[in-house]
């Protein structure tokens, strides 16, 4: 299954009103650490829900087949199945994704040898491996560079061991479960990063055999097996998708009906949202959000339940066409305010003052040409151009569907004004 290129695309964007309804996909971030933990067995694992569309996930895909690996996807279903073991050594030439450190320590847990490639993905500040490189080292294994790849090798097989992480990381606490799953004894991970997509990820590995208990902020304990088995798993929600659309409809006074919400993913966030004038009404999973006068905000990002720093740049454009001043600070990665000079390029006005982003909303954002810096600051300015004057071209448009599955037939079928080309 070849990854589909996109690279060279641009996407246009005129002013819209978003109105309609759609399905919520499975959530990306969830998804891909599934296809890693995949890795941990030769049954096959059957993973509704998913996101097939997602170019992240196709080049997941691409890379599980390049190991060994058999993946047949139909109907947001993926079917991944192995008939001969699988390799070592992940030979990639192509677009390489921060996941990579998962599949490294998957392949060191099963096989006590690993080899891939360094990891690639969003450059979001300081972003390197070494909590990864400590986890591992901690299990008893060995990490080095060479030249362009990432190797790791447990002669005898990965140890249980406590891991003491200095923060709260998603990767590294998705990593040492991963990891533990497989190691000779009991794992504990302390300080660990709680979010919806790491109870996905245990939830999997639960079906698959593996012991795991959660005790919340504190800890995970991990009792080491000889072997997982496969299962049948459904990919919850994708909560940042659904943000996205929650600010679009505000923003652009529109009219949307979300299917497979995660209003339980959401609190902190929603909270925020209400506060800032948004009319939002619910049915079971189904949630309707209707745009009204938007009011500032002021946020800061934290560990779940508190507001993801993928979400910032969203929280950033509804600032923008807010009247008054909105505040953002990103505790999780200092800086992250590059998409700002982008949307500054439109006429939104701002200034950044040590870690502080303030937000002069109110402005009049007229269409220019901008560059997608990553997926959040990409679906930020896509965002920014429905409510713009004229026409926005984004450059690098490609890294918003590294994040948005199906996202060109749901524009479309919420009446957006957008077009790849």
């Amino acid at each position: 299954m070849a990854p589909i290129d996109t690279r060279n695309f641009c996407l246009r964007v005129s002013r819209s009103r978003l109105v309609g309804e759609l399905n919520i996909s499975g959530a990306k971030n969830s998804a891909l650490r599934l296809l890693a933990a995949s890795l941990l067995t030769g049954e096959d694992l059957v993973i509704e829900n998913y996101p097939d569309q997602l170019l992240d996930a196709q080049v997941h895909v691409a890379m599980l087949e390049a190991l060994g690996k058999t993946c047949t996807v139909s109907e947001n279903t993926i079917r991944i199945s192995e008939n001969a073991g699988i390799k070592c050594a992940l030979e990639w030439d192509g677009r390489s994704i921060r996941n990579t450190l998962l599949i490294l320590g998957a392949l060191c847990a099963r096989l006590n040898h690993g080899a891939v490639p360094l990891p690639g993905g969003c450059k979001l500040g300081e972003r390197k491996y070494d909590l990864h490189v400590m986890l591992l080292e901690a299990l008893g294994a060995t990490v080095r560079e060479d030249g362009d790849m990432l190797v790791a090798e447990a002669v005898n097989g990965l140890r249980g061991a406590d891991i003491h992480l200095p923060l709260r990381s998603t990767g590294a606490t998705e990593n040492s479960i991963i990891c533990g799953c497989l190691a000779k004894g009991t794992t504990r991970v302390w300080n660990p990063h709680i979010r919806p997509e790491i109870l996905d990820l245990i939830a999997m590995l639960r079906k698959m055999g593996a012991i795991i208990e959660v005790r919340g902020q504190e800890s995970i304990i991990i009792e080491g097996c000889g072997g997982l088995h496969g299962c049948m798993h459904r990919v919850i929600p994708d909560n940042i998708e659904a943000i996205t659309w929650l600010v679009g409809a505000m923003i652009t006074k529109g009219d949307v009906t979300m299917h497979n919400f995660p209003f339980e993913h959401l609190e902190i966030p929603l909270i925020h949202l209400r506060e800032s004038g948004m009319e939002l009404y619910r049915c079971g999973d189904t949630a309707i959000v209707r745009g009204s006068r938007i009011y500032p905000v002021e946020i800061s990002t934290g560990p779940y339940p508190g507001i993801n720093s993928d979400m910032q740049p969203i929280f950033a454009v509804l600032g923008a066409c807010a009247k008054g001043q909105s505040k953002i600070v990103d505790l999780r990665f200092p800086g992250r305010y590059g998409y700002a000079d982008e949307l500054a390029k439109m006429g939104a006005r701002h200034h950044v003052s040590e870690n502080l982003l303030c937000i002069d909303g109110g402005a009049t954002l007229h269409g220019a040409e901008v560059n997608a810096l990553d997926l959040r600051a990409g679906a930020a300015l896509m965002l920014a151009g429905m409510t713009a004057d004229g026409e926005t071209i984004i450059r690098n448009a490609w890294q918003i569907e590294r994040g948005y599955c199906g996202l060109s037939h749901k524009l479309t079928a919420l009446g957006g004004n957008v077009e790849f080309v």
